[in-house]
């Protein structure tokens, strides 16, 4: 969870609205001194070589899933991207408020989303000092992607962190060639509500477009207060010459969320599923009271600027600077607070001596990441290699401040009642490539080279300063039985640096994998399969423990030797011109080695367990009709099975398996004047109402939360594009 990332004044993204358009304008003016003109046919091909350095295709031999714009529209009424994920294989997705908006979690493989590399234009995403990844602080980001590829296990080398679960690329909307204009707003269950507005210029003098979105999106949630208020933006500026791409992006979100992310115990489950403990205290009156700004703010503005240039028919090259600036707080009201942790001096009140308050605090980080990305690409017949890499750098300061006491003490609004720092640095280096031997088979190699510097204070009254060193080779086969069939296998190696919530619960290791996959690709015209098997053995892998720290971070534990193996079958079968039906399944087992549990001041072998969050079996499928032009019906069915929330296989602590169906209408019509298209979309999600919870916490000795979410609830909408 994002519980150190939240917003500052939501005002400030409109003040910062003329600093992008300078931004944007200037881009413009140097571009103008190049004075090729685009060949429009070759404007999709300059923007796909774009991210050719972290996208794979059926030339590689790793497992990947692909998640399309039109996929991405069919469903995409404010639910946040995990939500709309929800149906790619080996995924399981969970929601704070319920519902799907707000703060929204996914696991892949097991792996929760610290170790789920994500990339946007091949710029990193994920958080430097958590590694997680913060979906909420980019509402809608959905409405400017132009694809998701997701890839399963460690995946070809990329930028940022290294991948234990996943690889998850985005990318955003492609150069349009012809101007247009969408208004897209939907309403739903729990008072959720969508605001969208795009742009495009379309190509101006077959040289620059201009493109953009405003959005602004509300939801009470499905949880008690578990409201979300989310406004966020998306502008970007597009050269294009002869061989010369360059683009300019400009995006960022304000978020205020209220907190829900302690769940609730099995009691409450069972007779009030939708309370919200958050916030609660105890007023002077002996009354139960809820504080009202128990909520995250956080506000994050991210600059990108590409410039690919095509040397020649064989020959690309990527370059890529970006900065991305955060900060922000989460406030909580806090009872009964010794005076010597805000460092106050104990004060005497008629004779009584007060060295406890009641307070409201803040804690804010201020954070700045920036770095450079670049790639070349060189590619003839047989033969295609890709160098690149990335040094990026991030500086976060970490402050606390108590904005209310009801003793106050010494206390003065400026004072800090902690300040910390976290700082890495983080280089990459790659080479990937692809040599086609024969006809029918194609061999893949790839090394990467890490070197990451961490540097934080206030770990538990101690400093970290840690450097890590990661040699991580790949490769693999791939071989073409016929043009509709593949068979591929690969070897990957992938180490990852612990993060600062590891380094706060102890004294952690860097974690190693050795991944093996090995799959069969069939591409027919009606019909598309693929069958991969895998072997992920790990080696002093960071568990998920179950419990969650004081700001909501997960803690993990560094297992000693683990292991994943399992099979993946995705499909699609189009059945006559009117119906077509997607399954996939995930059939796996995840085990500890010999795992030690801390038990009464010693260390407990349980011999081998099963891995926390990873159940053996998950389904999806999507059945679609299309009865007539225009309309499509869609039957969305998703299976999950039991996890475990510890280590240690407590029967007292488990997930239980679930089966929940969703129901998806589009209708569109293109009238002949005003609009190129108005679409009417409904979700019904959850739609025979069952009660299941997707996510839970173990604290030990029998604390155990979970996360409930909603039954039936739907969502309509209404887009209007021209």
């Amino acid at each position: 969870m994002n519980n150190f990332y939240f917003g500052s004044n939501a005002k400030k993204t409109a003040s910062k609205g003329w600093s992008k358009l300078c931004f944007i304008s200037l881009f413009f003016y140097f571009s103008a001194t190049y004075s090729q003109v685009a060949d429009s046919t070759k404007v999709n091909q300059l923007d796909a070589v774009l991210v050719s350095a972290t996208k794979i295709d059926n030339k590689t031999p790793m497992t990947f899933s692909d998640f399309t714009k039109k996929e991405i529209e069919k469903r995409n009424l404010g639910q946040d991207i995990p939500i709309l994920m929800n149906f790619l294989p080996s995924v399981v997705t969970t929601s704070d408020a319920g519902n799907g908006f707000g703060y929204t979690g996914i696991r892949v493989r097991g792996s929760d989303a610290t170790r789920v590399n994500v990339t946007i234009n091949g710029i990193p995403y994920n958080d430097s000092e958590y590694s997680g990844t913060y979906f909420v602080d980019m509402p809608d980001f959905a409405s400017s992607l132009s694809s998701i590829q997701l890839q399963r296990g460690v995946g070809t080398s990329t930028n940022g962190s290294g991948a234990f679960g996943a690889s998850l690329n985005l990318v955003t909307q492609e150069v349009q060639k012809q101007a247009s204009g969408e208004i897209n707003n939907s309403f739903g269950s729990f008072n959720s509500r969508k605001n969208t507005v795009k742009f495009s210029t379309g190509l101006l003098n077959n040289q620059f477009e201009i493109s953009g979105r405003l959005s602004v999106l509300h939801s009470d949630g499905y949880v008690d207060r578990a409201s979300s208020d989310l406004k966020s933006y998306f502008l970007q500026g597009t050269f294009v010459g002869k061989t010369t791409l360059i683009k300019a992006l400009v995006f960022g979100g304000y978020e205020r969320t209220y907190q829900a992310w302690t769940g609730v115990d099995a009691e409450t489950l069972a007779s009030n599923r939708t309370f919200n403990i958050n916030g609660m205290y105890t007023d002077a009156n002996g009354n139960t009271q809820f504080y009202k700004n128990q909520v995250d703010n956080y506000n994050q503005d991210h600059y990108q600027l590409h410039w690919n240039e095509k040397m020649n028919d064989n020959f690309h090259t990527n370059l890529a600077f970006h900065y991305t600036k955060g900060k922000g707080y989460y406030e909580e009201y806090n009872q009964a607070q010794d005076f010597s942790a805000y460092g106050l001096t104990p004060i005497n009140i008629a004779g009584t001596v007060i060295d406890k308050t009641d307070l409201v605090r803040r804690k804010w980080l201020d954070n700045d990441f920036y770095g450079i990305t670049f790639s070349g690409n060189y590619a003839v017949k047989d033969v295609e290699l890709i160098t690149g890499g990335s040094y990026n750098r991030y500086e976060g300061k970490h402050f606390g401040e108590v904005i209310w006491a009801q003793y106050a003490s010494n206390l003065q609004n400026t004072d800090h009642y902690y300040d910390y720092f976290g700082n890495k640095n983080d280089l990459n280096l790659f080479s990937k490539i692809n040599y086609l031997i024969s006809k029918k088979l194609s061999v893949y190699g790839d090394l990467q080279y890490r070197l990451v510097n961490y540097q934080a204070n206030g770990v538990y009254d101690n400093e970290v300063s840690q450097n890590f060193r990661f040699l991580n080779p790949k490769g693999g086969l791939t071989y073409s039985w016929t043009k509709k069939q593949q068979l591929y296998f690969s070897y990957a190696k992938a180490n990852r640096e612990p993060n600062r919530t590891d380094f706060e619960a102890g004294s952690p290791r860097p974690e190693k994998l050795d991944d093996y996959e090995l799959g069969w690709r069939y591409a027919g015209t009606k019909t598309q399969l693929s069958i991969n098997g895998y072997a992920m053995i790990y080696h002093d892998q960071l568990v998920l423990t179950g419990a969650l720290d004081d700001v909501g971070n997960p803690i993990r534990k560094n297992a000693g030797e683990s292991y994943r193996i399992g099979v993946e079958v995705e499909a699609g079968f189009k059945i006559g011109t009117k119906l077509s039906i997607k399954p996939n399944i995930a059939v796996s087992e995840n085990k500890n080695k010999n795992y030690f549990s801390p038990e009464a001041s010693d260390l407990i072998n349980k011999g081998n367990t099963t891995i926390a969050y990873s159940p053996k079996l998950i389904a999806g499928n999507i059945i679609t009709v299309q009865p007539i032009n225009g309309l499509q019906l869609n039957w969305l069915s998703k299976f999950v099975g039991s996890q475990y929330l510890s280590n240690i296989e407590d029967e007292n602590a488990v997930l239980k398996d679930y089966f929940i169906q969703d129901f998806n209408l589009i209708y569109e019509f293109k009238p002949k004047k005003v609009f190129q298209s108005i679409a009417f979309t409904g979700l019904v999600n959850n739609v025979f109402d069952k009660k299941y919870v997707s996510n839970g916490n173990d604290y030990g000795g029998g604390y155990v939360y979970y996360f409930p979410q909603a039954g039936i609830n739907f969502l309509v909408g209404l887009n209007l594009k021209f």
